[in-house]
């Protein structure tokens, strides 16, 4: 039997991701163990993805499970104050507050093509699991865990590779994002078209509100992106159907407080978009478990009790910025 067969027994409660989701997490995937440097500008890998065996190994050892922690009353030094009064009443208040704000801000100059793209994002899961590994072990793996990555902005070789149609470099994003329509249902429109469904050949074909929230996802992540399409791109967030935003900041993998954009995966779990109060920039992105219950592996041979509230995948965005050169940090 082969992998992905088991890994949809495994989750045979959840719908199934389509070739459009599935593709890219293959990807990177391969990218990661052949020590290529990563893509950050893409569809994101789904944790469901990974094979049986790191999903039983990860899950097993990485989710001593964490409760979402909510900051209710902020203090004086809190990112809320520094930013102003937050309104977290609801999507439309939050992002409409965020765009206004980046609305004011200028724009800078694209990069130039001969620039790098920094980001560190840090993941407390994969990084437990690498420090437990032995020594030796990890001497024979083709991978690490490092949170730092750079990325060329004029990436020639990826913008050429038509095997990849999900995959947009972080010039060709930059340039998206820039070119983005002002009416929220138009932008929306062109971000499906740009990231587009699978045919619903290896599964349910995305319904129009998750492609889109999808879609926006993937290009929200980039880096970097101009201020003004990111405010675009933020109303636009607000009026996708099923999105919500938590009534306070929460923390995220590294203890920062953020704002929390949040849209049901399955029934049984959420994807939250995390954004900086200060200056609302992309924070990273979580996921969360919203109903209590069991994943059991094949024939019963691993069975795992996920509870309301415990986080199963946190990745924190703590840095970007432009370099003049790989390996250099600001």
């Amino acid at each position: 039997m082969d992998e992905m067969t088991r890994l949809r027994e495994l989750r045979a409660g959840a719908p199934v991701p389509d070739r459009a989701a599935l593709a890219p997490g293959r990807k990177r995937l391969t990218d990661a163990i052949e020590g290529r440097g990563r893509r950050t500008f893409r569809l994101r890998a789904d944790w469901r993805i990974a094979s049986l065996g790191a999903v039983v190994a990860i899950t097993a050892a990485a989710l001593v499970l964490t409760q979402v922690v909510g900051v209710q009353a902020p203090d004086p030094a809190s990112p809320a104050t520094v930013a102003g009064d937050l309104d977290l009443s609801s999507p439309a208040a939050a992002l409409g507050q965020a765009a206004d704000f980046l609305e004011r801000q200028e724009v800078p100059p694209e990069p130039r093509a001969d620039q790098w793209i920094y980001l560190r994002e840090e993941d407390p899961y994969q990084e437990k699991q690498w420090k437990e590994l032995p020594a030796e072990v990890r001497k024979k793996m083709d991978w690490s865990y490092l949170p730092d990555s750079w990325i060329p902005y004029d990436d020639k070789a990826a913008e050429n590779d038509a095997s990849d149609t999900d995959h947009q470099t972080a010039r060709a994003s930059y340039r998206i994002a820039a070119g983005l329509p002002e009416d929220p249902e138009a932008l929306l429109a062109e971000l499906r078209k740009v990231f587009p469904t699978g045919d619903g050949s290896n599964g349910a074909p995305e319904a129009e509100n998750e492609h889109s929230f999808r879609a926006l996802t993937v290009l929200l992540e980039s880096y970097p992106l101009p201020p003004d399409a990111l405010a675009r791109m933020y109303r636009a967030l607000a009026t996708i159907e099923g999105v919500g935003v938590t009534d306070h900041l929460i923390r995220d993998a590294t203890g920062r407080q953020v704002i929390a954009v949040t849209r049901a995966y399955d029934r049984n779990t959420r994807r939250e978009i995390l954004i900086d109060p200060v200056d609302y920039s992309y924070a990273g992105d979580r996921e969360v478990v919203t109903r209590t219950h069991e994943v059991t592996g094949p024939k019963g041979t691993i069975t795992i009790d996920h509870k309301r509230g415990d986080i199963l995948r946190e990745v924190a965005r703590t840095k970007a910025a432009v370099v003049d050169a790989k390996g250099q940090k600001p």
